[in-house]
């Protein structure tokens, strides 16, 4: 198939808006079903993973392929929980557009919000679906406003409902003026009923307003008064839409298979094809301010990155990519380049949700599976040896919340390493730390329900048999102020000793990570050591220094140092810049950082006043509160974390069950002095309580 008649789309939006069901709707109508899976009853194709059939949610985002009319779709079907957000970071980083799924009772809801500034962030184009018009409370004109207000759209209806609620019985095409309704599966043209008449015309005619000035043959007919072509109006919409200037508007009811057949005709119609997306610009191996493209082009040179890691029970580990240029083929070896090592394409998959078809070969455009792959993870470059080039990678958020878990007997050890390795390198905001103070493994995430599924895979797909702790904050440790430290390392145990000499300079580093500079002059430390101490140091970041817990957002500068011919060693300058480092540490005024969730309510009024009385005994700082829908307000406030837990039975209990939450991170900020005090003080004595 030709690459423009190629779509690579996202579906995504706010939990229970109804994608998954979307995409239910769209494999049965495309013919790649017999038969529609439900989200209720655990048979959805999209959600084949136990977890996401016993909750009725999807987690990873699940790739398939289908046909319609003269295209071939790719789609990702994304998790709405904000606990799996690196599922839909890693799905907008390399789809080409994207289906947002909203609503008709619920409008813009809180994790719509983070999706649409995900989608942003990579300059997606999308078209919105409002779902649910069949839903009593349903307003289509309501959810529009909604996102244009909240998310600064530049929404414009394409099609119009006929009735709502239980009397939604068609759409009009805005563009055609044309009517249908759905009996069954099949879509009936009709006449536009009399009464919809002006509001149709009105609503076509505010599309060439806003579209007319991409085209200056549509704007000239416009301004003559001529009627416009619907071909051509819908060519202009589709440069206005490519260009994120517009987002066009379709709606119906994919539980009751009401115009999804029309939303198909829109993903072609509007989103783009590799070729309208073009060249992709990666970063020069050697010189990252030196940049190259890659064309959606068998002729240019093979570069594809990877985005998502699966272990199949059945083939093992598969690694997802999405290829940018050039051609790939089974028993070709690339170059990761983000590792440094070369890859062996061994074989290649079109996947189907969980069914797979091999294939020899694929090109620019393709989503594949790769088995076999050893040294790719998320986020890496893969590339022609001989032109390689470093494509922009996925960043994870970082984890919030922890927990400690033990197997349960020896054999389970090692079993427990294999899976830690495998669901790390699958999800990288799953971490894990060992602990040597407890002797305890920790497993960190993005929340309770993310931990709460690991946990759950631990158990059943690894058969792991396993104890966990209860979930705690994941705190961080940094420093406030600027200090210099040195430190001797001397140490005589009979025949060759130990001898290292560090003085660092230690400083504030806030929101940038780690850096380790070299201001070393005149050999003071020969240039081999001199990694030596970093990766010392490095180690220590991730043990902590003050609570045990990793350090982020600090300087080193090394400018001095000794070492002698016979006794100096790496061994011995990564223990001496551990230790100097160490002590450098508890002079800079080190504090402990908790991280801060971005918390959105949505209330009815009434609830209004002990609602944020609540949120002010949480240390919370009240952001903004606006008018949601009538009678109802959405509040939005930075929360610590540690304060949230159990918050969705204190909201319930308080609102008799009518206000909702969601909450994302936000960033890691200093405990106030007296909190930190004390969360020392209750580290200390749970790890006298271990140790007894």
């Amino acid at each position: 198939m030709a690459l423009h008649q190629l779509r690579n789309i996202g579906i995504a939006a706010h939990i229970d808006a109804g994608k998954t069901t979307l995409t239910e709707r769209v494999l049965f109508l495309a013919g790649v079903k017999r038969k529609m899976g439900e989200v209720h009853d655990g048979q959805a194709t999209m959600d084949f993973m136990k977890q996401e059939q016993e909750r009725g949610i999807t987690i990873a985002s699940a790739a398939i392929s289908c046909k319609w009319r003269n295209s071939q779709i790719n789609i990702i079907d994304t998790p709405g929980h904000v606990d799996f957000t690196i599922e839909v970071e890693r799905s907008l980083r390399v789809i080409d557009g994207m289906v947002a799924v909203f609503c008709a009772v619920s409008g813009v809801e809180p994790q719509s919000e983070t999706v649409w500034t995900q989608a942003d962030k990579y300059h997606v184009p999308r078209i919105a679906f409002v779902n649910k018009m069949d839903r009593t409370g349903a307003d289509y004109e309501q959810a529009i406003k909604m996102m244009n207000e909240y998310l600064d759209a530049k929404a414009l209806p394409f099609q119009l409902p006929i009735g709502v609620e239980d009397d939604f019985e068609g759409l009009i095409d805005v563009i055609e003026q044309k009517a249908y309704k759905f009996v069954e599966f099949e879509r009936v043209e009709m006449e536009i009923p009399d009464e919809y008449k002006e509001s149709a015309s009105k609503a076509r005619e505010a599309i060439i307003d806003a579209v007319a000035e991409y085209d200056e043959e549509l704007m000239e007919m416009y301004f003559d008064e001529q009627e416009i072509p619907a071909d051509m109006l819908r060519r202009v919409a589709r440069t206005a839409a490519l260009k994120l200037m517009i987002t066009p508007v379709f709606c119906g009811a994919a539980y009751k298979n009401k115009g999804v057949q029309l939303l198909l005709d829109a993903v072609e119609d509007y989103l783009p094809s590799p070729l309208d997306v073009g060249a992709v610009v990666a970063s020069d191996v050697d010189d990252n301010e030196k940049t190259h493209t890659r064309n959606p082009s068998t002729k240019d040179p093979f570069a594809a990155l990877a985005f998502k890691l699966i272990h199949d029970p059945y083939v093992g580990q598969q690694t997802f990519i999405r290829i940018y240029s050039g051609k790939l083929e089974s028993g070709m070896q690339v170059l990761n380049v983000s590792e440094g090592k070369p890859e062996r394409i061994g074989r290649i998959m079109k996947i189907r949700a969980k069914e797979r078809e091999e294939v020899t070969e694929a090109g620019p455009g393709d989503i594949v599976a790769l088995i076999g792959m050893k040294h790719t993870k998320t986020g890496h470059s893969l590339v022609d040896p001989k032109n390689p080039v470093v494509l922009e990678s996925i960043a994870a958020p970082p984890s919030v919340i922890e927990m400690s878990i033990i197997p349960n007997s020896r054999k389970d050890s090692g079993k427990l390493g294999e899976a830690l390795a495998s669901l790390s390198n699958e999800d990288p905001s799953f971490t894990t730390r060992y602990d040597e103070q407890t002797d305890e493994t920790v497993i960190a995430g993005m929340g309770e329900l993310h931990l709460e599924i690991m946990v759950d895979r631990i158990k059943h797909e690894f058969g792991v048999d396993a104890t966990v702790g209860e979930p705690k904050v994941a705190y961080r440790e940094t420093i406030t102020e600027e200090v210099q430290r040195e430190y001797r390392h001397v140490k005589q145990t009979g025949g060759k000793g130990q001898f290292a000499q560090a003085a660092i300079r230690l400083e504030p580093n806030s929101g940038k990570g780690y850096e380790f500079t070299n201001h070393i002059k005149g050999g003071a430390i020969p240039a081999e050591f001199i990694p030596s101490v970093d990766k010392g140091i490095r180690k220590t970041l991730a043990k902590g220094v003050l609570a045990g817990f990793p350090i982020e957002d600090v300087k080193v500068v090394l400018y001095d140092g000794k070492y002698h011919p016979v006794d100096s060693s790496d061994q011995a300058f990564q223990t001496c810049g551990s230790i100097v480092f160490k002590e450098a540490f508890m002079k800079a005024h080190p504090v402990l950082l908790e991280p801060v969730m971005q918390v959105e309510i949505n209330t009815p009024d009434e609830y209004l006043g002990e609602i944020v009385g609540g949120l002010n005994k949480k240390r919370a700082k009240v952001e903004s509160m606006r008018r949601f829908r009538k009678g109802s307000q959405k509040i939005v406030a930075l929360v610590p974390l540690v304060n949230m837990f159990g918050y969705a039975t204190q909201l319930r209990n308080v609102s008799s069950g009518r206000a909702s939450y969601s909450m994302d991170f936000h960033q890691y900020m200093p405990l106030p002095p007296s909190i930190q005090e004390d969360v020392l003080k209750k580290l200390e004595e749970e790890k006298k309580a271990e140790a007894k």
